[in-house]
């Protein structure tokens, strides 16, 4: 076992860990990670209830706690927040499109749902509390970037006045597992045998594997400070070279509202008050 991986088990021993949005595909890839330390509880908490039930079914372990609620609901949250000593807060509305035409129900869960758990946690007193985010957060151009944004910054708004806790936030790319996302698209198209959906041939985007990000999430746990945006060096892809691996059947629709062509990791004014490591960059908290 390496130091790391050492560390982080004595970190996890005995403690119980909180998921929001836990039923989700990485969320899954986390209960399954954390389940092989000696952790006391694993609580996820997801509005899906197929999911829930199929994780459920998934992993026979009495460790495991199924909490069907949503985070928009404060007296859930501090239910399922009672005696909690990690919050891992994954839940959001993601779908681009859906997040720009349902813009009431993203401010909701992804501003006013990361507000009400942030709340829960200055109130109950976890170790630790990481916010996962995105990489649309930098130069954010589309509803669910300036939300995640929003949430960013109200983590690192806890972590300046409540000490208590260590509050920080994880950002990064695309995790290729996800639901909902191209390669789900380009599957389903390509089974059909129709022309693979390409934005613009252009179009560059940050990929990784769910077990990449989970790892990366859990070995966060085990470094953050106080106020801490911790991102992983991605790599780049161009969407339709990966497309390619496919089919090179591919029709172009244009990209969506609020799209760029080209993501970034962090801005440069992120840059100036950043720590640069061998695999990760660190923003440091400068309020």
């Amino acid at each position: 076992m390496t130091k790391t991986k050492i560390s982080l088990k004595n970190l996890l021993k005995n403690k119980s860990i909180l998921i929001t949005g836990g039923a989700g595909s990485l969320g899954i890839v986390l209960v399954e990670k954390l389940l092989t330390y000696p952790v006391k509880q694993i609580r996820v908490l997801d509005v899906n209830e197929h999911a829930l039930f199929q994780l459920k079914r998934k992993f026979d372990d009495n460790r495991l706690r199924i909490l069907f609620g949503n985070i928009t609901n404060s007296d859930r949250l501090e239910i399922a927040c009672n005696q909690i000593d990690i919050i891992i807060h994954a839940a959001a509305l993601k779908n681009i499109e859906i997040t720009e035409f349902n813009a009431i129900d993203t401010v909701d869960i992804n501003v006013n749902g990361t507000l009400n758990i942030i709340k829960t946690a200055i109130k109950t007193e976890p170790k630790i509390f990481l916010n996962i985010s995105t990489d649309k957060v930098a130069s954010s151009s589309t509803l669910y970037g300036t939300t995640k944004e929003i949430g960013e910054r109200l983590t690192t708004w806890a972590s300046t006045h409540f000490q208590t806790t260590k509050f920080a936030s994880v950002r990064f790319g695309n995790i290729i597992e996800t639901r909902g996302n191209v390669f789900e698209v380009w599957k389903e198209e390509s089974e059909n045998n129709k022309p693979l959906s390409i934005t613009d041939p252009n179009m560059k985007r940050f990929f990784w594997h769910v077990d990449e990000a989970a790892d990366f999430i859990l070995d966060s746990l085990n470094i953050i400070k106080q106020g801490d945006i911790i991102i992983p060096k991605m790599k780049s892809y161009k969407i339709k070279e990966l497309a390619n691996k496919i089919s090179k059947n591919q029709k172009i629709i244009g990209l969506r509202p609020g799209e760029k062509k080209e993501e970034i990791l962090m801005t440069s004014d992120e840059l100036k008050c950043t720590i640069e490591r061998k695999n990760m960059w660190i923003i440091k908290n400068n309020i």
